[in-house]
């Protein structure tokens, strides 16, 4: 799920994440392991961290096109 950063590229904390993907943090962290998710990049020290709004806008969108390709009714 890598994708080059842009130079207007928002970086998101887990409550926007999240409610643009309503999973919790643990499960992201365990599909961001397995290479399903984006990872987080680590933000202003060690602690804390986001996830570029590009990478999650990616994810939704593969989604969506995955749901659909797999849904024969879908217009």
């Amino acid at each position: 799920m890598a994708t080059q950063p842009t130079t207007t590229d928002n970086i998101l904390r887990w409550p926007e994440v999240q409610a643009r993907i309503p999973i919790s943090r643990s499960h992201a962290h365990a599909l961001a392991a397995k290479g399903l998710f984006p990872r987080p990049i680590k933000i202003c020290g060690s602690r804390s961290s986001g996830w570029l709004e590009s990478e999650i806008s990616a994810f939704v969108a593969a989604r969506i096109s995955q749901s659909r390709a797999n849904d024969p009714d879908a217009a």
